[in-house]
């Protein structure tokens, strides 16, 4: 065999999504001598000049909002029929993997595998409807599936959810680990002062994460502590939305927007409390670094337990009202602490990438015969 296996993962872009950080997470660590990662996109993303510099190729074809379904359907099978060297398709697309894969399978392709990173569709009523047709394409083309967590794995494989493979949203923990130095400087860098109380988010801004109550939550809290933040790391089509919400209840020195950051290891040190009341989640990698950076953290009820290293750091609470995160972030601000041993704590459930990028070696060596 000439050079590394390439292996081919379909994502709508490779921004900096959960699924889009785990797969860069397992591609920086990943023995690329024997596997290479190319990518199937619908749109630039801001990791594609590393995936080049690491060996990788990305592909384009206009996504299915751009070109419409027959001609995405179309772009799919022309894609897959010019590049039957892949052997192995990884899709990453939920319900819309089911267009993928059977456009792989189509051309002969023989790996073909779903991976599940949530626990519901997003979009309208239209959108879901259209996801469910390709989602019933997905049971019928995939030969393998893998899921970030149980719940994922239940949502989207159904029946097939005990024959799925769980690969963890796993870090590179040694990055993640609290540093009092660190802490200083990023807070230095941000203009916040030592004595302020700084809640932090990670995520797009789409419905799916809730942003509009973690506005609702400062607008609460700041009446009793008026030296609390929110910093808001991201971006995405609610972003405007959640701005004109800031500005019409003037807590524009209260809610800060970081736009899309690189330095995600750094600015957790920044944080206080780490707080996200999503409506759904697969299994967040942002949770996995919160905590690996010690942080206490308030999540949806929603969200599954398998998130939850064990640390003491985690608080489920409901998201019909604001009163329990008012409640529990009173009660940080006033004994506010780290928890130590976070890292092991990664490395002992599974979580730190060099065991997922070692099963991913095995999965793919299987699947090629390496």
């Amino acid at each position: 065999m000439d050079g590394p296996v390439r292996i081919l993962h379909v994502v709508v872009n490779m921004n900096r999504g959960g699924a889009e950080t785990l797969l860069m997470n397992l591609y920086r660590n990943i023995d690329r001598t024997r596997i290479q990662f190319d990518f199937l996109t619908c749109k630039p993303g801001v990791f594609d000049q590393e995936i080049k510099e690491l060996g990788g190729r990305v592909h384009r074809i206009s996504y299915v909002t751009e070109s419409g379904h027959f001609k995405y359907i179309q772009s799919l099978r022309r894609f897959f029929q010019a590049h039957k060297e892949y052997k192995v398709v990884h899709s990453h697309m939920d319900k819309m993997s089911g267009f993928v894969l059977r456009a792989a399978r189509q051309a002969g392709i023989p790996s073909r595998i779903a991976h599940s990173h949530n626990t519901s569709s997003e979009g309208g009523w239209a959108a879901k409807l259209y996801k469910e047709y390709a989602g019933y394409h997905l049971l019928q083309n995939a030969t393998h599936y893998v899921a970030c967590s149980q719940k994922a794995a239940n949502w989207l494989f159904k029946k097939h959810a005990s024959d799925s493979i769980l690969l963890k949203n796993a870090i590179e923990s040694a990055k993640f680990r609290f540093s009092t130095d660190k802490r200083k400087k990023i807070r230095s860098e941000l203009n916040i002062s030592k004595d302020c109380f700084v809640l932090g988010h990670i995520g797009r801004f789409n419905l799916q994460k809730n942003h509009s109550f973690l506005i609702d939550i400062v607008k609460q809290l700041v009446q009793t502590h008026p030296n609390v933040i929110l910093l808001l790391a991201g971006d995405g089509e609610q972003k405007h939305i959640i701005q004109q919400k800031v500005n019409s209840l003037n807590l524009q020195q209260h809610v800060r927007f970081l736009g899309i950051r690189e330095d995600i290891h750094h600015l957790l040190q920044a944080f206080d409390v780490f707080v996200f009341p999503s409506h759904h989640e697969g299994l967040p990698v942002t949770l996995i670094e919160a905590q690996g950076a010690g942080l206490p953290c308030l999540i949806s009820e929603h969200i599954t337990r398998e998130v939850d290293m064990g640390l003491g750091a985690v608080r489920y609470l409901p998201i019909t009202t604001t009163t329990p995160w008012v409640n529990e972030l009173t009660t940080l601000r006033l004994h506010q602490k780290r928890y130590e041993n976070s890292d092991q704590a990664l490395v002992e459930n599974g979580y730190d990438i060099s065991s997922s990028a070692k099963m991913t070696e095995t999965l793919y060596g299987k699947m090629v015969g390496i």
